[in-house]
């Protein structure tokens, strides 16, 4: 059985940081990608960020200068570091896993059948 768990996430004021943890287990294969999406209040889940083995990071452009993606190959562990918070980051924040490399899977929603239950980030202005 395949999971996707997440932790870390908070109450910040803006300009503060979060790191963001997810822990996948289950999988079979080792080239996959995980990513992380957030939904806001009435808003549809759109993608932050994704990291696979091989692959390097992509980020969505609100993501680029102010959030990293990495992981951590022996723990199968992937972190979102989100710096320069603004309120507008507030949203449940998922970490998904997809079975194709990150060349395939990139930042389409579709391609990631392994989903977290979220962690909540809130960011105060």
């Amino acid at each position: 059985q395949v999971e996707s768990v997440e932790s870390g996430g908070g109450s910040v004021q803006a300009g503060g940081s979060l790191r963001l943890s997810c822990v996948v287990s289950g999988l079979t294969t080792d080239n996959y990608c995980v990513g992380w999406f957030r939904q806001a209040p009435g808003k549809e889940r759109e993608a932050v960020a994704s990291v696979g083995r091989i692959d390097s990071p992509t980020y969505a452009e609100f993501a680029k200068g102010r959030f990293a993606i990495s992981r951590d190959n022996a723990s199968n562990t992937f972190y979102l570091q989100m710096n320069s918070l603004k309120p507008e980051d507030t949203a449940m924040y998922y970490c998904a896993a997809s079975v194709y490399a990150c060349s395939y899977a990139n930042l389409r929603r579709s391609r990631y059948a392994y989903w977290g239950q979220g962690t909540q980030v809130t960011v105060s202005s």
